[in-house]
C-alpha cells in the first residue's frame, strides 16, 4: 500500500456516505468521497422524513443550520378505497427534545449541506464520476477504479445505494430479487406556503407526514405518501416490485389515480409539478442484509438493506446515518491498529449489533412476510370503510346494534382470517 493511499474512499454521497466522511475527516483521516451524480443528493428521491436522533448525536443542533423543511407535528394514516378514506389522525403539540423530533426535507438540498459539513472538516469530494470497479490484491480491497483512474485506499466504504453493483462484484451482495424490493414514484408539487398550511391545518413551520394503504398501490403491497415541505408537497406511491407484473395498472397510472382521488385532489389543486422521479427501495428488512465486512471494505446504508417499513412509519435515513457513523468508527479503530483486514474492521458489525439498527431489524424480521398478505391492502381498507359508512349513514331505517354492524362487515373478510391475520400481525411487531 503506497503512502499516497487514502485512509478511506467512500463510494456514494448519500446520507451514509456523507456522515462517514464527516466522522472520519473530523478525526483527521484522509478521506475521498466519489459521487456519480452531479452533486450530493442529486439522484435521491426520498419522500422524505428524517428522524433526527442519529444525526443529532453526531452534529448537535444540526436543525438550526441545515436546510430542513418542516418539523413533523401531524401524523396521519389512511385506509383508502377508490371512493372512501378512513384516517387515524394524531397531532403532537407536546414539547420534544432534539433527538425526538423529525423533519421533512428535500434530499438535493440537505445532502449538499451535509457533504459541505464533511468538506469543512477536511473530506475531499468529487462528483460526476462513476466508480467502475473495485481494486483488489490478494483478495483484499485496495481501492477503486473510477473514470479510468486507479485510486488506492486502506479501506473502501460502499454507500452506493439500493442497487449495490460494486457489492455484487465483490460477491458480498447477492443479486437483488424482486420480492425484496419496491418501486416508488414521486412528484414534487409546488404550492404557496400559506396554502399548504391552510389545507393541512398547520402553523408556521409545522409539518405533516401522511401514509395511505389500499387503493394507491392498486390493492397490491404498498401504499401512498404525502409529506409537506415549506412551499411544496412530496406526493408519491410505493408498490412491491414483484407485484407489478400482475397489476392491471402501471405505476404512473397508480400515481395519477392517487392524485385524482376525491380525498387527495383538493389538497394539491392549483399546484405546479416541479419534479418527477422514480426509484427502487429495499423492503425485505433484515432478510436482505448482506455480508457487511470483508478485507478492506464495508457496506452501509441502503446498499446494506438498512430500511424499515412497519406500516405506520417508514425509516431509512436514520439507519443510513447511524450505519455511516458505525462504518467510520470501525475504520478509525482499524487505523489505530493499522489493520484493515476483515478482522481489523470487525468492530463495524459489533457497533451495528449494539445499535438500534440491528435490534430494530431483528424486532421486525417477520413483518415483510406479513405485509405480503393481500387482505391488508384490499379487504381490510374496504372493511373499515364499510363499517364507517354503516355507522355514519342515517336513512330512516331502524338502527342496528354496533356489534351487529361490526360482525356483518367482519364476516365479509372471514372470522378465521381476522384471527390469523391479527395474531400474525401482533407477533410481527
Amino acid at each position: 500500500m503506497s503512502e499516497e493511499s487514502f485512509d478511506a474512499i467512500i463510494v456514494g454521497a448519500g446520507l451514509a456516505g456523507c456522515v462517514a466522511a464527516y466522522v472520519l475527516a473530523k478525526e483527521g483521516a484522509d478521506v475521498l468521497v466519489i459521487e456519480r451524480g452531479n452533486y450530493a443528493g442529486s439522484k435521491n428521491m426520498t419522500g422524505g422524513r428524517l428522524y433526527s436522533h442519529s444525526l443529532e448525536r453526531i452534529i448537535p443542533g444540526f436543525a438550526k443550520e441545515a436546510p430542513i423543511e418542516r418539523k413533523v407535528t401531524k401524523e396521519k394514516v389512511t385506509f383508502l378505497t377508490d371512493d372512501t378514506g378512513v384516517t387515524l389522525d394524531y397531532h403532537n403539540g407536546r414539547e420534544q427534545t432534539a433527538i425526538e423530533e423529525s423533519y421533512t426535507l428535500l434530499r438535493g438540498d440537505f445532502d449538499q449541506w451535509l457533504m459541505g459539513k464533511a468538506e469543512e472538516v477536511g473530506a475531499q469530494f468529487i462528483s460526476g464520476i462513476r466508480v467502475d470497479e473495485i481494486l483488489t490484491q490478494d483478495g483484499k480491497v485496495i481501492g477503486v477504479k473510477a473514470d479510468g483512474d486507479e485510486l488506492t485506499a486502506k479501506s473502501v466504504i460502499l454507500a452506493e445505494g439500493v442497487n449495490p453493483v460494486l457489492g455484487e462484484q465483490l460477491g458480498m451482495v447477492k443479486r437483488v430479487k424482486s420480492d425484496a424490493m419496491a418501486v416508488g414514484a414521486k412528484e414534487l408539487i409546488e404550492l404557496p406556503q400559506q396554502v399548504i398550511q391552510d389545507r393541512f391545518n398547520l402553523n408556521d413551520d409545522e409539518g405533516c407526514a401522511w401514509l395511505f394503504a389500499g387503493s394507491p398501490a392498486n390493492g397490491l403491497m404498498g401504499g401512498g405518501f404525502i409529506y409537506t415541505n415549506k412551499t411544496s408537497v412530496s406526493l408519491g406511491i410505493v408498490c412491491g416490485l414483484h407485484d407489478i407484473g400482475s397489476s392491471d395498472k402501471t405505476v404512473p397510472q397508480m400515481l395519477e389515480d392517487f392524485k385524482n382521488h376525491t380525498m387527495i385532489k383538493p389538497l394539491i389543486e392549483g399546484g405546479k409539478l416541479i419534479e418527477y422521479s422514480g426509484h427502487v427501495v429495499p423492503e425485505a428488512g433484515i432478510h436482505m442484509v448482506p455480508k457487511l465486512v470483508d478485507d478492506g471494505v464495508l457496506i452501509t446504508g441502503d446498499a446494506a438493506g438498512f430500511c424499515l417499513n412497519i406500516g405506520y412509519t417508514v425509516r431509512g435515513m436514520d439507519l443510513a446515518i447511524a450505519s455511516g457513523e458505525a462504518a467510520a468508527k470501525a475504520v478509525l479503530a482499524a487505523r489505530e491498529k493499522n489493520d484493515f483486514s476483515a478482522q481489523g474492521l470487525s468492530s463495524y458489525q459489533t457497533l451495528l449489533e449494539d445499535s438500534f439498527i440491528m435490534k430494530d431489524l431483528k424486532l421486525y424480521k417477520e413483518l415483510p412476510k406479513f405485509m405480503e398478505n393481500p387482505r391488508i391492502f384490499n379487504q381490510y381498507p374496504k372493511m373499515v370503510a364499510d363499517i364507517m359508512q354503516s355507522m355514519f349513514t342515517v336513512d330512516g331505517s331502524p338502527s342496528q346494534p354496533i356489534r351487529k354492524t361490526l360482525m356483518k362487515h367482519c364476516k365479509e373478510v372471514g372470522y378465521m382470517n381476522l384471527i390469523k391475520d391479527g395474531f400474525k400481525g401482533v407477533t410481527s411487531i
